[in-house]
């Protein structure tokens, strides 16, 4: 039985890692005011910054789609861990040596799938990279260095060499205490007909790291005439590697992609080493399969989608390399930033034009000049005989739609003017009505694309686009109601600053909340033993609130409210007080309501007696109602 992570330990790992260096690591933020940060969620597709992370508070909520949670929270999601996996992780990157209660010393035996796979790579990894310099890895060597590539280059990428043998890995892992089964799992080792063998044997290696640095997957490089597999191969779907959710070198790239707003995507794991080596550091590539729409994710959260925004693609100029730029040209509006593509001189890719010409060549190769849509259109219209009406005319029709895809309205006139010079038709202003004709029906679809005209189109028909997306789940009412306005900033206030509003706020009962998600809030602050608590300890407080949340939406409430910015300016005690007075005045005047009803009903039952304790209870109630709106929160 695994042994329980330590309390103690969890709310060690939970203080010592900053939820903002955890989450950067996944995506680019800006300052969102109020000493919180904003950029593009990665749980769901957005266009603009809906994710907070507060680092005050170590919190990080998206008021998009209501995910939200403390760092722990944030890496069991994203990376699809477990709690003890995060934690174990989280631990090792802050240097913290975590106890088991009931298992002893960190064993083995204990650590979750997906770490154990993780160690298996990093193992790997170290393994290959030894090999390197070993007599075998000649040829490994020799490749490199035939490609402009040094040890020093190998090193810094990680590049190693698999020994020719059966198993070679194999037995090394196992005397690292791996088992066959996670030496099968990890795609390391696949089924021989004695056990276990290697999967990768006499191959140039590169270790394949995902967005936050850790080896999850290997390609390969064929070396020898012997063998009869691929020219490259790549590490098989596994739990911890998906080549459509990774790419190649981003791990060291995406520092520089968020500051220079710039990725430059290429064909091939030397490609990545060559742009690196010659100062382009932006550059990553896709592992073994085409660039597509989750690979986009990735990089629009480090871009983070702002208008100054560029991505390159380089591909060969042959027609492999023309296929796979129309196939990235396909997902092209799923960026928000412009996209570019390069291609170099004779059908060079990066690494030979390095060889060839030198850092120079390949940092004027990727300086943006070409538009993708303006390639996609001339490999279009190049397919159409346009020396004749009927050739012009079709190869409108197929290029009207891509113009039509493009974003900006300026620009897709412009372009549109650009495509009847290039399709050889004089009148311009046919081509670019049919473009915005094409553009409008692909509004009318709901935004589903271009395509063609619905069957009954005709001028002057009316539109009907499809139904808005139904809003994120959540509490049922619509909490951000005027008439909740002040109940949600009293909450705030006692999330984010418990010091201004307590012991005050303590004295409030959940029924002093009118929306029931409010009410539910306020409970379990209290069963996290009230405010004041936050005082002394804010993250403490704001993690036992969170453990006593009664289910997801709750959580996720909790999380919103104690990121988000306050509607004030200066957030004093002044504010608070007038808070936690219109909370209490609201209620007051609502139990008044209450006893005069109750009064109504007694004034005909006969109780003189019952209806004078009541009618006391109304006075006092009303003078107390009074106090407050005269004296504030000195009468609370």
């Amino acid at each position: 039985m695994a042994g329980r992570i330590n309390d103690d330990d969890v709310k060690a790992v939970r203080d010592a890692v900053p939820i903002d260096a955890v989450v950067s690591e996944y995506l680019q933020l800006r300052s969102a005011g109020g000493g919180n940060l904003k950029g593009l969620c990665p749980f769901h597709d957005e266009k603009s910054p809906s994710f907070q992370v507060s680092p005050s508070k170590g919190l990080f909520h998206c008021f998009g789609c209501q995910e939200g949670g403390d760092t722990i929270a944030f890496v069991m999601k994203i990376d699809h861990l477990s709690f003890s996996e995060t934690i174990e992780r989280l631990a090792a990157q802050a240097g913290i040596t975590l106890r088991y209660e009931e298992g002893g010393y960190n064993p083995a035996g204990q650590r979750g799938e997906r770490t154990r796979l993780v160690e298996a790579h990093k193992i790997a990894a170290q393994f290959y990279a030894e090999q390197l310099s070993g007599a075998e890895a000649e040829t490994g060597r020799k490749f490199l260095a035939e490609r402009g590539f040094d040890q020093a280059a190998a090193e810094h990428f990680g590049v190693g060499y698999s020994p020719a043998g059966w198993d070679h890995l194999t037995r090394y892992l196992r005397g690292k205490g791996f088992t066959d089964k996670e030496l099968l799992l990890s795609g390391l080792s696949q089924d021989g007909r004695r056990g276990p063998i290697d999967r990768f044997r006499g191959r140039l290696m590169w270790p394949i790291r995902d967005i936050s640095g850790e080896v999850v997957g290997f390609g390969a490089r064929k070396l020898r005439d012997d063998d009869n597999g691929p020219k490259y191969l790549n590490t098989p779907e596994t739990a911890i590697y998906k080549k459509s959710q990774v790419l190649y070198g981003v791990d060291l790239a995406k520092k520089d992609i968020a500051k220079a707003s710039r990725a430059v995507v290429v064909e091939g794991y030397t490609d990545v080493m060559a742009c690196h080596l010659a100062g382009v550091t932006t550059a990553i590539a896709t592992c073994g399969t085409a660039f597509g729409g989750d690979h986009i994710k990735i990089l629009r959260r480090l871009l983070m989608d702002n208008g100054s925004a560029r991505v390159i693609f380089t591909f060969d100029g042959d027609a492999a390399g023309q296929k796979a730029a129309l196939r990235a040209f396909e997902d092209d509006q799923k960026f928000a930033a412009e996209t570019y593509i390069a291609i170099a001189p004779d059908n060079m890719d990066p690494c030979e034009l390095r060889l060839a010409k030198g850092d120079e060549a390949v940092q004027d190769l990727v300086e943006p000049r070409t538009p993708l849509f303006e390639f996609a259109i001339r490999q279009i219209v190049s397919r159409y005989d346009l020396e004749t009406p009927a050739g012009r005319g079709a190869a409108l029709d197929e290029a009207a739609p891509i113009v039509a895809r493009i974003k900006n309205g300026a620009s897709q006139h412009e372009v549109a003017v650009q495509l009847a010079g290039i399709l050889g038709i004089l009148d311009t202003q046919f081509v670019v009505k049919r473009v915005s004709q094409v553009a409008r029906w692909a509004r009318d679809r709901g935004g589903r694309g271009p395509a063609g005209p619905p069957a009954d189109a005709r001028p002057g028909a009316p539109s009907y686009g499809t139904p808005a997306p139904a809003a994120p789940s959540g509490p049922a009412l619509n909490l951000r109601n005027p008439v909740y306005s002040t109940e949600r900033e009293l909450l705030k206030l006692a999330l984010q600053r418990p010091e201004l509003v307590s012991p005050a706020f303590d004295a409030y009962g959940a029924d002093e909340f009118t929306a029931p998600p409010y009410a539910m809030v306020r409970q379990c602050i209290d069963d996290a033993g009230g405010a004041e608590q936050g005082v002394s300890d804010p993250r403490e407080y704001l993690a036992r609130v969170l453990d006593a949340v009664p289910d997801d939406s709750v959580r996720k409430l909790v999380t919103e409210l104690a990121v988000e910015v306050f509607r004030g300016r200066t957030i004093d005690e002044l504010y608070a007080g007038h808070h936690l007075v219109q909370v209490r005045v609201r209620a007051v005047d609502r139990r008044i309501q209450d006893i005069a009803s109750t009064l109504t009903r007694l004034a005909s039952s006969g109780d003189p007696e019952r209806y004078a304790a009541v009618q006391n209870d109304l006075w006092v109630l009303q003078q107390y109602g009074q106090a407050l709106r005269t004296r504030g929160a000195d009468a609370l």
